[in-house]
């Protein structure tokens, strides 16, 4: 991928030397890795050891010298720039949820990575899709439900990300309700297994070395409640994939469109390690919902440091925008949105790296941090004013992303009724 063309930087396509849009203020995150967010106003990211925090400056550089300058282009060409593959890879970021990174041979904990995903969400959501689907999706659904043979032939090189993985759960006619009602099926045929039918909205689909792919179990004496998990490889003869085009939302992931005809795998690519229900994927969705949350505080993190940047630049009437009072009310709505999310976020990780966090801790918290961040980027987009549509100037991008994580990872009904039931006691659930 090349650098960004003038075409999308932010003094304006066309405009000519010395124009008006030269005076106009370039909205732009700080990106400098020794220096705090705004926006963690609260200074959240204390929590992190000496040794965490180093790391999360790492990733910080790399995201200012390699991602921030080619997501704009990407976003608007709507392609994935696959030469970052190689830079995440030298961050060794994949395998540290497993403790297969040089940072340590222990699991990394859940804040550290809560605050690795906010930290990549900040400069672009899209490739946080990726790097959670890859690392928290695939590779969690191989740690969770695969034996220990299993792990030990694609974690490992999932975590150098010499294999890249896709997880592919959603279907045409199955989201919220997939658990029920799951139409690819899986038929044992001696040592080996036949896949039919089709995935849709699998992040990594297009490029992905190996997909895992949740079928009903249709097998000769099957009660077809029997939900397993495969890891098949994309060019596997029979696995077909589309590129989902025309997205307003998430562009540079490549979301596909998957067929299963006549798949045959070996039985050493079904994942035995699980209870073979749609608890293990149940089981899987649970490590990352979390993660969504932090996502989420991500972009809104983004999207109020781009603002204000914007309010202290921007004169309107003679002075910096900053200084009228119905600014600064939409920066502090914005602000107090944020530090809300992060602390739920946080405490959300602290409670699962003590044992004790449940699905519906990671359920509100998802909830609730994609909800503030709905309004926290349309404010930005309000304060930024006709300035906030135009993608090189950042807000754009955050506002349409934002509505893709919104129902991502469980939307927001789905997680309201989970808490709801955990509150009540109560399922409000139809089925």
């Amino acid at each position: 991928m090349a650098a960004p063309t003038e075409s999308l930087a932010p003094d304006r396509a066309g405009a000519p030397a010395g124009s008006p849009f030269d005076d106009l203020p370039r909205p732009h995150l700080e990106l400098d890795p020794n220096t705090a967010h705004v926006a963690d106003f609260y200074s959240y990211a204390e929590l992190l050891t000496g040794a965490e925090r180093d790391l999360l400056r790492r990733v910080r550089a790399y995201l200012a010298s390699d991602v921030a300058p080619v997501v704009d282009e990407a976003w608007a060409n709507d392609a994935f720039p696959t030469q970052l593959i190689d830079g995440f890879a030298g961050l060794d970021l994949a395998g540290l949820p497993y403790g297969l990174s040089a940072w340590s041979d222990e699991p990394a904990r859940r804040v550290l990575m809560g605050f690795v995903h906010a930290e990549v969400a900040r400069v672009d959501a899209s490739t946080n899709s990726f790097l959670g689907v890859h690392s928290g999706l695939a590779m969690g659904s191989i740690d969770a439900c695969g034996t220990p043979e299993q792990r030990e032939r694609w974690l490992p090189p999932m975590a150098r990300m010499e294999t890249i993985g896709a997880f592919g759960l959603t279907e045409p006619h199955g989201g919220s309700d997939v658990a029920g009602g799951m139409e690819t099926t899986a038929r044992r045929d001696g040592d080996e297994w036949i896949l039919d039918g089709h995935k849709r909205w699998i992040g990594n689909g297009t490029f992905a070395d190996v997909l895992v792919i949740w079928a009903r179990d249709v097998s000769d004496g099957a009660d077809g409640k029997a939900v397993r998990g495969f890891v098949v490889d994309r060019e596997t003869p029979g696995v077909s994939t589309a590129k989902i085009e025309g997205k307003t939302a998430l562009r540079i992931t490549q979301n596909a469109d998957i067929t299963l005809d006549g798949v045959r795998v070996g039985g050493d690519r079904l994942l035995s390690g699980g209870k073979g229900t749609f608890a293990d994927a149940g089981a899987v969705l649970r490590r990352t919902r979390g993660n969504a949350s932090w996502a989420c505080t991500g972009v809104q993190m983004a999207s109020y440091e781009l603002a204000l940047t914007y309010a202290k630049e921007r004169e309107q009437f003679g002075r910096p925008i900053a200084g009228f009072q119905m600014i600064q009310d939409a920066l502090v709505q914005m602000l107090g949105n944020t530090t809300a999310s992060i602390g739920m976020a946080a405490r959300n990780a602290q409670l699962i790296d003590d044992g004790g966090g449940s699905d519906a801790h990671s359920a509100l918290a998802k909830q609730f941090c994609a909800d503030r961040m709905r309004e926290t980027v349309a404010l930005g987009r309000q304060v930024v004013g006709g300035n906030g549509i135009i993608v090189g100037n950042g807000i754009a991008r955050y506002f349409a992303d934002a509505e893709a994580l919104y129902s991502y990872e469980g939307t927001r009904e789905m997680n309201t009724l989970i808490v709801g039931k955990a509150v009540t006691g109560h399922s409000a659930f139809v089925h």
